[in-house]
C-alpha cells in the first residue's frame, strides 16, 4: 500500500477495542520481536499537559546527547507528529514500510488506530536506535496501551481533571485512580501540582506499589514569570531566568515537570554509569527549555487580524488558558471560536471563559464524536451571551473578525489540527476561497 493508503487504514482502524489497550499491546509486542526492550523509557500520563511535557523533556535530552524518541497523540496537520526522533518526524518511506509490515501482520486481536501507531513508534525507535523513549499515554493510564511496556526509568503524572469520564469514572478521585495506573514498582515518580484529594490518592498508591522517590512541584516554587518580547520567562528552584518560546503560565509547571523528570533520569544515569553530569545539566535544561515549540498550545497564528489557538479540550485546559488570557493581555476581552467532543464539559468550558468573552462562534467538529454546534450553541445562548454558528473555514476569514479585538479558538486537538491545516492564515480572502474551491 501507499503512503496514503498506510495512513487512511490505520486511522479508520477500531478506535476502541473490545479488550483493554494494555492487553492488545501485549499480544503484539512478542509478535514485533518485543522492540521496546534495551530502551530506557520516560512514561508520561495525565488529563493536560502530557504533550507539553513530552516536548520539553525531548529537547533537554537532546540537548544532552541522547537520541530520542517521543511518541503523542493526537495530531494536529500531519499523522507523522506523533512519531519523533529529536524533534524530527518519522519519514513518509518509513510509515509506508513499517504500516505494510503491521497491517500484514496477524495479532490474533484486532488493533486499534492507536495500537498501531504505538507498534510504529517502537519499531522504527529500535531502528533509530534511541537511546531513551518518551512514551505518552492515550486513554487513561491502567489500560492503556503504552502501560504494557514495562517499568520506565521517570514515570510523570501531570495536571489531572474531568476528562474521558465515560471511560476514567465520575470524580476526579476515580480519575486519578486510572492514571496511577502508570505508577510502577522501581519507578521514579514526578506529580504536577494537584487537588488534594488526587495528590493524596496518587501518593498513596506510590507508597504502596513502592516507587524508587516521588517528588511533588510546588506552585510557590515557580517565581518571575513574565512575558517579553513574545517569549515567556519564569524561574523554578536554582534555575533563574529561563525563557521559552511556548506561552501560558501552566507551561511553567510543564516546563518544571520535564526539569525534574530530566534531572531524575540524568541522576539514574549516574548512578548506573558512574558519570558526572551535574557540570552540564544546568545548560542542557537552559537551552532545551528555549528550543522547545509545540503546535496547537495558545500559539499564536496571526498578529493582524490576531488569531491565536489552543488546544484547551476541557474545563481544567480552559480555566489555564483564561489565567493565561488574563496575565498575557491584562483587561482586554476577546472573540472565542469553540469546537469541541460531546464527551467534554463544554457547559463549564463556557462559563469559565464568559468574563473575557464579547462573543463566541459555535463550530462542529470534523469528528464522529464531535459536539454539534447547533447544542453548543443553545447552551450559550442561555447564558445570555453573543453568539452564532459557523463553519471552517468561514469564520477564519479576514472579513469575519471585526476591530481591533483579539480572537482566540478553543477546544479539541482535531479542531485546532483542522484550522492549522488551512495554510494561508491571512492571505487569502473568502472570494478567492471561493473560486479555488467552490465552496459557499
Amino acid at each position: 500500500m501507499t503512503y496514503e493508503e498506510i495512513v487512511t487504514t490505520i486511522e479508520n482502524s477500531r478506535r476502541f477495542e473490545s479488550l483493554p489497550g494494555v492487553e492488545i499491546t501485549e499480544r503484539m509486542l512478542p509478535r514485533l520481536g518485543h522492540p521496546e526492550r534495551g530502551r530506557r523509557m520516560i512514561h508520561i500520563a495525565g488529563t493536560n499537559g502530557k504533550g507539553s511535557v513530552s516536548a520539553f523533556l525531548c529537547g533537554i535530552l537532546k540537548k544532552a546527547g541522547y537520541r530520542t524518541g517521543m511518541f503523542t497523540s493526537p495530531h494536529l496537520v500531519d499523522f507523522r507528529e506523533r512519531i519523533q526522533v529529536d524533534g524530527e518526524m518519522i519519514s513518509k518511506e518509513a510509515v509506508t514500510r513499517i504500516g505494510n509490515t503491521l497491517l500484514a501482520t496477524e495479532f490474533g486481536v484486532q488493533p486499534s488506530m492507536f495500537d498501531y501507531c504505538l507498534a510504529m513508534a517502537l519499531l522504527y525507535f529500535k531502528e533509530q536506535a534511541c537511546d531513551v523513549l518518551v512514551i505518552e499515554t492515550g486513554l487513561g493510564g491502567r489500560w492503556d496501551s503504552t502501560n504494557a511496556l514495562g517499568t520506565p526509568e521517570v514515570s510523570v503524572i501531570t495536571k489531572i481533571g474531568y476528562d474521558h469520564m465515560q471511560f476514567l469514572g465520575d470524580t476526579l478521585e476515580q480519575i486519578a485512580s486510572e492514571k496511577a495506573g502508570i505508577i510502577k514498582r522501581g519507578t521514579r515518580l514526578i506529580l504536577e501540582s494537584q487537588e488534594p484529594k488526587v495528590y493524596a490518592s496518587l501518593t498513596a498508591e506510590a507508597k504502596r506499589i513502592g516507587v524508587r522517590s516521588c517528588q511533588a512541584i510546588d506552585w510557590e516554587e515557580i517565581t518571575e514569570i513574565r512575558y517579553e518580547k513574545e517569549l515567556q520567562y519564569f524561574s523554578f528552584r536554582q534555575y533563574k531566568n529561563l525563557s521559552m518560546k511556548m506561552l501560558g503560565i501552566h507551561q511553567c509547571e510543564n516546563a518544571a515537570a520535564a526539569i525534574l523528570a530530566a534531572e531524575t533520569f540524568m541522576e539514574a544515569e549516574r548512578e548506573e554509569r558512574g558519570a558526572d553530569f551535574c557540570v552540564w545539566r544546568s545548560t542542557c535544561i537552559r537551552e532545551g527549555l528555549a528550543s522547545v515549540s509545540w503546535p496547537g498550545r495558545m500559539e499564536i497564528l496571526r498578529k493582524n487580524p490576531f488569531l491565536m489557538v489552543d488546544g484547551a479540550h476541557n474545563s481544567s485546559g480552559v480555566q489555564a488558558l483564561k489565567e493565561s488570557l488574563m496575565r498575557l493581555f491584562p483587561k482586554e476581552k476577546f472573540h472565542f471560536i469553540m469546537g469541541v467532543m460531546a464527551d467534554k464539559d463544554y457547559e463549564e468550558m463556557v462559563d469559565i471563559l464568559l468574563p473575557l468573552a464579547i462573543d463566541f462562534t459555535a463550530v462542529t467538529v470534523g469528528d464522529d464524536r464531535g459536539l454539534l454546534a447547533d447544542k453548543l450553541f443553545a447552551y450559550i445562548r442561555t447564558r445570555g451571551a453573543s453568539v452564532a454558528c459557523a463553519r471552517l473555514p468561514e469564520c477564519l476569514f479576514p472579513e469575519h473578525f471585526g476591530g481591533k479585538e483579539k480572537t482566540v479558538a478553543l477546544g479539541s486537538l482535531y479542531f485546532i489540527g483542522e484550522i492549522k491545516a488551512l495554510n494561508h492564515y491571512g492571505k487569502i480572502t473568502k472570494t478567492e476561497y471561493c473560486d479555488k474551491n467552490n465552496k459557499f
